[in-house]
């Protein structure tokens, strides 16, 4: 499935994946940050299994996780609720904070 192939509600704000809505990642995000905060998202997600039996990286990668998220706009206030620059704002700043480490 591609993201092409979302459901999607009627506003864009949300994709529907077995009939929950979600937040769905801020349109309006430049193609190369959007990437680069997917690869994070991933990877953070990858480092939450692995530490399955770990409390301290466990909770690490969460964070990073939410970070992402952030980032994406699908966490912290809703996209549409922010002006363009601020949106941008955010994104970059999760971004340079999960290239940080």
């Amino acid at each position: 499935m591609t993201a092409d192939d979302v459901e999607r509600t009627e506003d864009g704000h949300f994709i529907v994946v077995k009939g929950r809505r979600w937040r769905a990642t801020d349109p309006g995000l430049a193609e190369d940050v959007r990437e680069r905060l997917v690869h994070h998202l991933m990877a953070a997600r990858r480092a939450v299994a692995a530490a399955r039996h770990d409390d301290t990286a466990r909770k690490s990668a969460r964070a990073r996780v939410h970070l992402a998220k952030t980032g994406l706009g699908e966490r912290g206030t809703a996209w549409w609720e922010l002006p363009p620059a601020e949106r941008e704002e955010r994104a970059n700043d999760s971004l340079r904070r999960l290239e940080e480490d």
